[in-house]
């Protein structure tokens, strides 16, 4: 990210059941009330993830892209950004993961997972990290809202994001 430190924003746990359904094409960072687009999610799966089994599949370069960053994850969304991202030419990336594989991706790269085909859940956990100098954005939804109250505790807009959920992981020496 290029920053002097890096913040612990939340984890979750993000289990996509046998025959369960495609995640529409979506930027994670609509849903949190920063003031900086300094956020990485790393996507984590605890086993090998097949295609058939819903990968992270990603446009690589879509995060410098503005249309679509006012869309929750939701069947417009797919449509609108799909559209975007062939207009742009980005390239899609839909790839198997390995036991051990990680991939990072900013909060502004549009990313989506097809569905869950298999009789196993996939079962993957994300860790978002934000810039340990970020400050909390008023927030302009509900979903930023709620993401205000529930992961960054105790914290304010206009302040850092000092929750008590949210400590400094790293901080470069000066």
């Amino acid at each position: 990210m290029g920053v002097r430190g890096v913040r612990l924003y939340h984890d979750q746990a993000l289990y996509k059941e046998p025959g369960g359904k495609s995640t529409p094409w979506h930027a994670d960072q609509y849903y949190w009330p920063f003031d900086t687009p300094n956020t990485v999610t790393a996507w984590i799966p605890f086993h090998a993830v097949r295609l058939e089994m819903g990968p992270l599949s990603f446009s690589a370069g879509s995060h410098s892209l503005e249309v679509g960053r006012d869309l929750p994850i939701s069947e417009e969304s797919e449509r609108s950004i799909a559209e975007a991202l062939r207009e742009h030419e980005l390239p899609y990336s839909e790839e198997p993961f390995a036991l051990g594989d990680v991939s990072f991706h900013s909060g502004w790269t549009f990313h989506r997972a097809p569905g869950n085909m298999t009789t196993e859940p996939r079962r993957v956990q994300t860790i978002i990290y934000v810039d340990a100098d970020a400050h909390i954005a008023e927030p302009t939804s509900d979903a930023k809202r709620k993401d205000l109250e529930r992961w960054l505790v105790g914290s304010e807009p206009g302040h850092l994001a000092t929750g008590s959920l949210n400590p400094v992981l790293y901080s470069r020496q000066t």
